[in-house]
């Protein structure tokens, strides 16, 4: 069940950052008092799930221009009823929005992890509803030799940047992600 997989994922992760730590407590206590925790439905807040598409060969990473946001963001989104962990919804959103096949989460152990947390603000539920919260938690996926993504319809555009020359239209927490997944693929 992918709730009992959210709690032990996280229960399991750590870091060395107090803020990252805290974030960790406060999804575990998110999904202690949530049954529902991961689902959309869950309001004002639920988990979700992404991952940075990297190719440490090229030092590259692949970014989606997100429709509703309007700036460059990792590959992730609302966890389903048949994902069986929240490693495989991460992978599945990866896959799905960068359309390339064979992606592979870093892991630890054979386990994929974790590697960042972060909580922001959307408008998940559409634009004339009031804001809620997404708990995201971020994996890395690292793409095959030559992977060659497709653009899907969840994107307005998807593009390959360099480590050092991220786009404007990002934010820091991107930048922080990129930076993570840039160190632990070195």
């Amino acid at each position: 069940m992918i709730h009992s997989d959210a709690v032990r994922a996280l229960r399991d992760w750590s870091s060395a950052d107090a803020g990252q730590d805290q974030l960790r407590h406060d999804y575990l206590a998110h999904l202690a008092d949530h049954p529902d925790g991961l689902w959309r439905s869950c309001l004002p807040a639920h988990i979700t799930a992404s991952a940075v598409v990297v190719d440490p060969q090229a030092g590259r990473v692949l970014l989606t221009l997100h429709p509703k946001v309007g700036i460059w963001l990792q590959m992730g989104g609302h966890c389903e009823p048949g994902d069986p962990t929240l490693a495989a919804a991460a992978l599945r959103e990866a896959t799905e929005e960068s359309g390339i096949a064979g992606l592979r989460l870093l892991e630890s152990d054979g386990v994929p992890v974790p590697v960042k947390l972060d909580r922001h603000q959307v408008r998940c539920t559409g634009k004339d509803r009031p804001e809620n919260t997404h708990l995201d938690v971020q994996y890395v996926a690292v793409a095959p030799p030559g992977a060659q993504e497709l653009i899907s319809e969840e994107s307005l555009d998807l593009r390959w940047f360099d480590y050092d020359r991220l786009p404007e239209l990002t934010d820091d927490s991107v930048r922080d992600l990129v930076e993570v997944a840039r160190k632990l693929t070195a």
